[in-house]
């Protein structure tokens, strides 16, 4: 059993990808959080409710664009599009949006039903049955437009929105941290070892520090995440 009654919740990342920091596990940090802290993080372990915000429609669809934006393709992966419901759904946004951009619910279900369009229209069939190289090629359409215009929105203010929430879900998570080695919340246990190439006793040190994380985008068949 794992912490708290999760199961194997103990040294997971997303997808099992994890070389960069070999046995490292944020959650053995644990018991050096104060329990509001806890709670809130191990919270984040529980399975995802149902979703309130997307349709059955724009969940196909959102899930696989969350999952190609961030290379989520093995078990397990963090539920990304389940975090993004529940922030649409409580009208959690940024508390701004683009004057030339709808407020964020809404701008998520037109480009989401944009992107089923571009898959209809180019290849006759729906956003999620298309191969992954083909999906990661209508997505990176929209980042390639940069400054003009998708469907009647500002392209890169649609980018900006799904890079936004997908990185603020996905980074919010333990499997995550573990995956870049954060150690997680710093109260009360704070951090003595300051300064560069110092590590508190728990930390682990980058097996691949050169790793170059920006070496592949969504539009050549990589992943805009490479810790």
């Amino acid at each position: 059993m794992g912490v708290h009654g999760v199961p194997g919740a103990y040294g997971r990342t997303p997808g099992g990808q994890g070389d960069r920091f070999p046995g490292f596990d944020v959650l053995s940090q644990v018991e050096t959080w104060d329990m509001v802290t806890a709670g809130v993080v191990l919270g984040r372990l529980s399975p995802p409710p149902p979703l309130r915000f997307f349709t059955i429609a724009e969940e196909a669809v959102g899930r696989v664009l969350v999952d190609q934006l961030l290379d989520q393709r093995g078990e397990p992966r963090v539920p990304v599009l389940e975090m993004i419901d529940a922030r649409l759904a409580e009208a959690r946004t940024d508390g701004w949006h683009y004057a030339d951009m709808p407020e964020d619910g809404q701008a998520w279900r037109d480009s989401l039903r944009a992107l089923g369009a571009d898959a209809e229209a180019r290849f006759g069939r729906g956003f999620p049955h298309l191969d992954w190289a083909r999906q990661g090629e209508l997505i990176g359409a929209v980042q390639e437009l940069g400054d003009g215009r998708w469907h009647g929105l500002p392209a890169a203010h649609v980018w900006s929105l799904w890079t936004r929430y997908a990185a603020s879900a996905f980074y919010s998570h333990p499997w995550a941290w573990n995956e870049i080695g954060f150690g997680g919340p710093a109260y009360p246990r704070g951090y003595r070892n300051l300064g560069v190439d110092r590590r508190e006793p728990w930390e682990v040190p980058d097996a691949h520090p050169y790793r170059d994380p920006l070496s592949a985008t969504v539009a050549d068949g990589g992943s805009h995440r490479h810790p």
